[in-house]
Parts: C-alpha cells; sequence; structure tokens
C-alpha cells in the first residue's frame, strides 16, 4: 500500500470498504428503525437538567440586572445641546 493511499484513507478521502475492511465509523447518533431509542441514563439527564437550569438562571440573572441590554431602553440625547448645524437645521 502507498504512503499517499495510507494517508488518504487516514484523512477520510478514500471509504474504509476500499481497504479490505468493513468498519462502521462515526457512532455518534443511534439509529432507531421503527422502534424507539434506547432510554438516556441517569448522568445525561441530570446533566441536562443542570445546563439548562444555569442558562435560565444566567437569562433571568441579567434580566434582573441590566434589562437595559435586552430592552435597549437607552438614554436619549438632549437636543438643547446640539447646535443648528449638527441637527441640520438652515440659518434661515
Amino acid at each position: 500500500m502507498s504512503f499517499a493511499f495510507r494517508l488518504g484513507s487516514s484523512i477520510g478521502c478514500f471509504p474504509r470498504t476500499i481497504l479490505g475492511r468493513n468498519i462502521i465509523q462515526r457512532k455518534s447518533h443511534v439509529v432507531s428503525y421503527r422502534n424507539g431509542p434506547p432510554p438516556h441514563s441517569k448522568a445525561t439527564k441530570i446533566g441536562a437538567v443542570t445546563v439548562g437550569g444555569a442558562m435560565w438562571w444566567w437569562v433571568i440573572w441579567h434580566l434582573w440586572h441590566e434589562p437595559d441590554h435586552i430592552t435597549g431602553e437607552f438614554d436619549y440625547p438632549n437636543s438643547r445641546k446640539w447646535s443648528n448645524t449638527e441637527l441640520g437645521v438652515s440659518k434661515d
């Protein structure tokens, strides 16, 4: 087997079946056709509730302490401090 072929297969350019091995790659999800997926573990459920609770705490904390970042109610500039040229008023 040449070096280029081994390099190409190691980075995923060639499918594994070309090499004579039938290996299933990427077991990142469960394929469940016509039946339910296996139940999540207790650690996964606790982790999901913890992360969700932390997210909602962060949102509510920032809504309570810094509502201007969400609602956009910023201070309006005082128009009496501006000159007519800055406001675009002609001298007529």
